[in-house]
């Protein structure tokens, strides 16, 4: 049962967090992410939150110094919108998946281009 519970607050943090970095957060470095997935441990006390990024190695690290230096604002954001007893730590993470999943399609439409000729 407390892993369902579990689930259910990963959904509604990602709910809720997507809202905030939308419409809240200020930063440039933030607005071309995409949140993928939310984590949060059996004990709701820590939560991993996964995003993606499409662009170079510089527009990543980036994004990574705006998403940890907006986390306190974040779970602020979180404490007032969520009705917990406790926020879980957030954790960001990236999200290599979409990238990736947009290079095999590449390489598969490249593949069947080259079949074709």
């Amino acid at each position: 049962m407390e892993h369902k519970r579990a689930d259910r607050v990963a959904d509604l943090i990602l709910k809720e967090l997507a809202e905030v970095l939308l419409r809240k957060v200020k930063d440039p470095r933030l607005h071309e992410i995409t949140l993928t997935d939310v984590k949060v441990s059996p004990d709701l006390r820590h939560a991993k939150i996964f995003y993606s990024l499409f662009g170079d190695d510089e527009r990543k690290a980036a994004a990574a110094i705006g998403l940890e230096s907006a986390s306190g604002f974040v779970k602020r954001e979180l404490s007032k919108r969520l009705h917990l007893r406790r926020i879980p730590d957030i954790e960001f993470c990236f999200d290599g998946s979409l990238e990736y999943g947009s290079h095999i399609d590449r390489l598969l439409t490249e593949l069947k281009e080259s079949d074709t000729e």
